[in-house]
Formats: C-alpha cells, sequence, structure tokens
C-alpha cells in the first residue's frame, strides 16, 4: 500500500504529531510525506519528499496572525503550481493533519482525502463553539484544508472520530517536578509586550520562551530564552504552571503533565476560540487578552493550585488501524464526520 501523508509546517504541535505518527504508517506501507509551511520550530526526523510554501500564517506581535505578512507571503499562483505538482494516482491511501496542498490536489484528482488534526475536531457537532460566532474564521477553518471524512483530536475524546491528544514519546517519558517557576509560550506576542505585563507579577519566576529573540536574557523575575525544544520540555516538566495560547499542542502537553495551566486564545484564529471552550468547560482558566485588565485574573490562577485532571492514553496505533481499515485503497466508508468542499477547480 502506497500512503501520502501531509503535514501543516506553521505551527509545532502538527510536527510533533507526525513524529509519532509516521512509524505506525511505515508499518502499513510505503509512506510519502508533504511538508507545507514555514513556521515551526522543529524538523521532521524523516525523508520528506515534497516540501511547498503551501499556505502560512505568520504569527504577529500583539496577540494574533499579521496578515498584512501573512498576505505579502501568499503567492496564490505558486500555490496552484504546487497543488497541480502532485500526482496522486498511486496513493492507496491520503491523510492530511491540516495541509492545503493535499487537500486541493485531492479535490483536483478527486481522490478521498482524510483529514487528522485538532481543526477538523473542532468542527465536529459534539465540540464546543465559542458564543460570538465567527463566520469569516469558521468557513476559513473549513475551507483551508477541505477533506473527505475527519478524525481529530480534542481536549477530551468526543465519538468513535474524536480522540484525546497524541503525546510524544519525550512528553510521555518525562517526569514531572516542581521547581515553583512558570512556562510562557505566546508566540503571537513580542517580547516587549510580555515583559510590560509579567514585570507587574514578581512574587514568581517566569520563563519566557521566545520566537522573536536569538539571544537568552534575565530580567530580574523574567527569563527569556530563544525556542529549544529540550529546553522548552525541561522547562515545562519543572514548572508550576504554564501560560500559553490556546493552541493545541503545548496546552495539552502541560495537561498530561497535570500544571496548573492559563490559555490566551490568538486573536482571528477561530479554532484557538474553539479550544478555549472546550478547555473552560474543563476548568482550565480562560483570558481573552494578555494586557492590564487581565493582570488580576492572571494573579488569582497564580493563587490558586487547582489542577485540572485528565487521562490521555498512547492512542496513536489504534487510530491509524481505524483509518487504514476505513479508507485505504480509497473506499468510501459510512465512518468519519464528513465535510462540504468547495471545489475551485470547477
Amino acid at each position: 500500500m502506497k500512503i501520502l501523508y501531509a503535514v501543516q509546517g506553521t505551527g509545532n504541535g502538527h510536527i510533533t504529531r507526525a513524529i509519532e505518527i509516521i512509524p505506525y504508517l511505515q508499518q502499513k506501507g510505503e509512506v510519502d510525506i508533504l511538508v507545507s509551511g514555514i513556521q515551526a520550530d522543529i524538523e521532521l526526523p524523516f525523508e520528506v519528499k515534497y516540501k511547498f510554501n503551501g499556505l502560512s500564517f505568520i504569527f504577529g506581535k500583539k496577540g494574533g496572525v499579521d496578515f498584512w505578512k501573512t498576505f505579502v507571503k501568499l503567492n496564490s499562483i505558486k500555490l496552484l503550481k504546487e497543488i497541480k505538482k502532485i500526482n496522486l494516482k498511486s496513493y492507496d491511501l491520503i491523510i492530511s493533519d491540516f495541509e492545503p496542498v493535499s487537500c486541493w490536489a485531492a479535490i483536483k484528482a478527486k481522490k478521498t482525502c482524510i483529514g487528522l488534526s485538532n481543526q477538523v475536531a473542532t468542527l465536529h457537532p459534539l465540540a464546543p463553539k465559542p458564543k460570538k460566532q465567527d463566520i469569516i474564521g469558521k468557513l476559513v477553518l473549513q475551507n483551508y484544508a477541505p477533506t473527505t471524512y475527519n478524525y481529530g483530536f480534542h481536549f477530551k475524546r468526543l465519538d468513535g472520530t474524536i480522540f484525546t491528544p497524541i503525546i510524544r514519546k519525550e512528553v510521555r517519558q518525562l517526569v514531572p517536578t516542581d521547581e515553583g517557576h512558570y512556562t510562557v509560550y505566546l508566540p503571537s506576542y513580542d517580547d516587549a509586550h510580555i515583559i510590560k505585563r509579567l514585570e507587574k507579577l514578581n512574587t514568581v519566576n517566569w520563563q519566557v520562551f521566545s520566537k522573536h529573540n536569538k539571544k537568552k536574557i534575565t530580567l530580574d523575575n523574567i527569563t527569556i530564552v530563544p525556542i529549544n525544544g529540550d529546553l522548552f520540555l525541561k522547562s515545562m516538566a519543572s514548572a508550576k504552571g504554564v501560560l500559553c495560547n490556546a493552541g493545541f499542542g503545548t496546552a495539552s502537553e502541560a495537561l498530561f503533565l497535570k500544571k496548573k495551566l492559563m490559555v490566551i486564545p490568538m486573536k482571528k484564529q477561530y479554532e484557538q476560540y474553539c479550544n478555549a471552550e472546550m478547555l473552560k468547560e474543563m476548568g482550565v482558566p480562560v483570558i481573552k487578552k494578555f494586557n492590564a485588565d487581565t493582570l488580576p485574573k492572571i494573579k488569582k490562577w497564580l493563587e490558586n493550585d487547582t489542577i485540572v485532571e485528565v487521562d490521555y492514553p498512547d492512542n496513536t496505533e489504534e487510530i491509524v488501524n481505524l483509518i487504514v481499515e476505513n479508507h485505504a485503497g480509497s473506499k468510501k466508508m459510512d465512518t468519519g464526520f464528513e465535510s462540504s468542499n468547495y471545489n475551485l477547480f470547477q
């Protein structure tokens, strides 16, 4: 069997999940890997057959996506060329982790494409949605990487198609401790903004991992550290708590390690608003903005030692087996929840 596994390269969660999934797919057949996007800090330890620009969202410095930089980086002609470049005829199974080139190429080739990501889980009928509707954000999420059938991951299992998070082996092997500091990962805010807020909360030490700085800086109770996977895991494993965006990967790992967690959804990111709703239902405190007005809420969180209990078993092999059993050979099965696709080639 020949499999195409396509991974979104914007953000580290997709890559770390792929590292766990790919070895199980390789047990099922020959696997070609496609990666598109330019924002991840982690490299895949596998040969990548296709590397594309795709459609990357560029992190800003004020809490959201920098849409101007995203627009400047977008090359629609190149994207269409990338879509047309892939010949999918030889693949018995196409799986996309929110990767758009493979999805649109599958539509063009009239091939079944299986969605496997947190993003598709947020669209599931049983997944909580924000009270304030974001019609444009939802449309983008639905049509950015359209798939035929969906299997996904959320902070708790919803049904037979939505599973608990895949926790990478490096995290499962960690021995959590409490050295009293708080780990911070807010890549959509610049360091000056973060320091301005955290210096007001000087009763604890903060270890801030930054996409915007290339050297380590220590300012009183705040340490700014350039992104480093090993150092980040060490910091999180020994932290008292974690303050991060409402992205899926870091929040899942913090919950698994039984850390206090507070999240700030990235602005104009519909899936993060959906993630935040699920986390709020589970008892995780959520703040909408990271500014002077929300400092009292962060201070209250620091004073409260409540930890949200979760059970995240290692279910990676189970998920891969289910998808292969149901969809290998592109046979249509009444499994997985279906998506509506809009074909720009017609």
